[in-house]
């Protein structure tokens, strides 16, 4: 059943329901431990489609997962971005093309409008765009878009799983020769001081506001 489920959802990854994925949703609804009511990017019809494999009576969309609505795209304003790449490590299906230090933007057929890289950018460069007005749920997502979110998804799962199976070549290094400089520097500090210093040069170069 669990399989079933994950095939009736729409793939956006977006973690509304409160489960880390799609397929976790899926396992939950399947075990009794979750309602088919959780998905907004589903809606409606998403619901109707969980009833009809678990045999359970339709219900309202629960408010607290958010409500049902047209399907966004994500847009980096890309004067703004500091390429902190805090972006590209949420995104699920990897949407988002950049680099670090450099201005990244979004490869629209890959994003999902999951909206997990609008509340992780430090400088609010990141909005969501309505791609399918007046039409919301199943009605804004194909099954196609679906798979392809599903592969995109399963694809960047085993990528990260692979590189965490093998050390960085600092890693490595610092194993083979412990230096007191890189072990007190771990990559949170580090990466915490490239994005403040980054923050201080786009507040810099904002234009000051009227009457200043």
């Amino acid at each position: 059943m669990a399989a079933q489920l994950l095939d009736a959802l729409p793939q956006t990854q977006c973690t509304r329901c409160g489960y880390p994925d799609c397929a976790a949703y899926a396992q939950a609804i399947a075990l009794g431990d979750a309602e088919i009511d959780r998905c907004p990017p589903g809606g409606d019809e998403g619901i109707a489609r969980l009833a009809a494999i678990t045999a359970r009576p339709r219900r309202p969309l629960d408010p607290g997962c958010g409500s049902e609505g047209p399907r966004t795209l994500a847009v980096i304003d890309e004067a703004w971005c500091i390429g902190c790449t805090r972006c590209l490590e949420v995104c699920p299906t990897d949407a988002i093309l950049g680099f670090h230090k450099r201005m990244h933007t979004v490869i629209e057929d890959h994003c999902t409008g999951c909206e997990l890289c609008v509340p992780v950018c430090p400088v609010d460069c990141i909005g969501l765009e309505p791609v399918t007005p007046g039409r919301s749920g199943w009605a804004a997502w194909s099954a196609e878009q679906a798979d392809r979110a599903r592969r995109r998804y399963d694809a960047r799962r085993r990528r990260l799983a692979a590189q965490a199976d093998r050390p960085a070549p600092a890693v490595a290094e610092a194993v083979a020769a412990p230096d007191p400089a890189i072990a007190a520097d771990d990559g949170a500090e580090r990466k915490r001081r490239i994005v403040e210093a980054a923050l201080a040069r786009a507040r810099a170069a904002r234009p000051p506001a009227s009457g200043t």
